[in-house]
């Protein structure tokens, strides 16, 4: 197992019956940093703290070596090569610069572009600005299982589209998208594909050589790495115009100075991932569908919302029938969940991604997103679901009530 972060005590000792803890269930938002993380990254705050573009001398080497083993380490877990592998800010940063990028290079002729309905708002929000400055963009349906309506795919993807964007695996519902089957059509069309791959990477096997992957975002914050660093696979010969410039950083691409501690720390949670992934996703699945069961044993009317045949380990996503969803979340106390994406739980507007699979229908009130992670213990899940049955049983038991009292008066 794991070491457990020295801070985090929650789930070490049984829960007893009656009593309130404090549980973290919103791995999809973000993750702790894994002390081995925290260890590889000290030494570059303080004694190797050199910048990697200073040439003359071992400070600014031994910088630039770090750096470069990390980007080595990137590649390795996607199967890219190191020169493919650019350092950003996050994911969001990766998804401007792929779309963009892509955008600015992409002839008169090609000037269309593919989304997916279910993706996120980073990619949404690039679409609809390249849409005002006159491309064309088509939006792909999903079905109502979260996977993408492949026929409509291929009717969508022309000679004219310049690049589709599909994410590996949804941030709210965690479906898993059929990537290499997308990739072939948007190939056979000549547009490149461009996959969103911050809440897959490190919980599921990317390869982007065998998927056909052009262009791919991570980030270190939802791999127990620290916020404020990620990267962008692009594909070697690939012509993608810088998004930042101001020097010759990251051979042209991006302008900066290499934030050298974020880079080696996401370079040792991606090694962790690398080695580490299969057992580790084994037992967050085991967890996953132990909350599943639970939920279900104690309280009728638990919906799970996307497939569970095609989904991220540690995601569970299910809607509770006749219950109001502010009055959920305020009920459970302090266990961390969500009842969407973390960029927009505080709009107050239905889930884009519910309403897509939803296909128009009324998108339930009563939604949460479960994301179990590498801290999470049996008997933090065990707790999660008593409490969950427990709220969910009182307020039906209130909304009866008080439809009973409206009848009478």
């Amino acid at each position: 197992m794991a070491p457990v972060p020295p801070e985090q005590t929650n789930g070490s000792a049984p829960i007893e019956a009656g009593q309130r803890q404090s549980v973290y269930l919103d791995y999809h938002a973000t993750t702790p940093v894994d002390p081995r993380v925290v260890d590889a990254m000290v030494p570059f705050f303080t004694r190797t703290f050199g910048n990697p573009a200073s040439s003359t001398h071992r400070w600014g080497w031994d910088a630039r070596d770090a750096a470069e083993e990390s980007r080595r380490t990137v590649a390795s877990l996607i199967n890219a090569s190191p020169r493919e592998i650019f350092f950003t800010s996050g994911a969001t940063e990766s998804n401007n610069w792929a779309i963009r990028g892509v955008a600015e290079r992409a002839p008169e002729s090609r000037r269309h572009l593919v989304v997916s309905a279910v993706e996120h708002k980073s990619i949404l929000e690039i679409a609809r600005l390249l849409e005002q400055q006159g491309w064309a963009v088509s939006v792909l349906p999903v079905r109502r299982d979260g996977r993408v309506d492949i026929a409509a795919l291929i009717e969508l993807v022309t000679p004219r589209t310049a690049i589709v964007s599909v994410m590996a695996a949804n941030n709210e519902i965690g479906t898993i998208q059929p990537i290499a089957d997308i990739a072939a059509i948007a190939h056979a069309s000549g547009a490149l594909l461009h996959v969103d791959g911050a809440q897959a990477v490190g919980k599921i096997p990317i390869d982007v050589a065998a998927m056909g992957i052009d262009l791919l975002s991570l980030t270190a914050h939802k791999i127990y790495g620290p916020k404020g660093v990620g990267a962008l696979f692009v594909r070697r010969k690939l012509d993608l115009a810088p998004l930042i410039v101001g020097g010759g950083h990251e051979h042209g691409q991006r302008a900066g100075t290499l934030n050298v501690p974020g880079i080696v720390g996401l370079g040792r949670a991606c090694a962790i991932c690398r080695d580490e992934m299969g057992q580790e996703s084994v037992r967050i699945a085991a967890l996953r569908d132990r909350l599943l069961a639970g939920l279900r044993a104690g309280i009728d009317g638990v919906t799970v919302n996307g497939t569970m045949t095609g989904r991220l380990p540690n995601n569970l996503h299910v809607s509770f029938a006749g219950v109001d969803g502010e009055s959920l979340i305020v009920g459970i106390g302090d266990i961390a969940v969500s009842s969407g994406s973390a960029c927009t739980s505080a709009s107050g507007l239905p889930s884009h991604v519910l309403s897509a699979i939803m296909g128009g229908g009324e998108v339930p009130s009563a939604s949460v997103r479960f994301g179990l992670g590498r801290f999470t213990t049996e008997a933090e899940i065990d707790y999660a679901a008593a409490r969950f049955v427990a709220v969910v049983q009182h307020l039906r038991k209130a909304e009866a009530r008080s439809g009973h009292a409206e009848v009478r008066s």
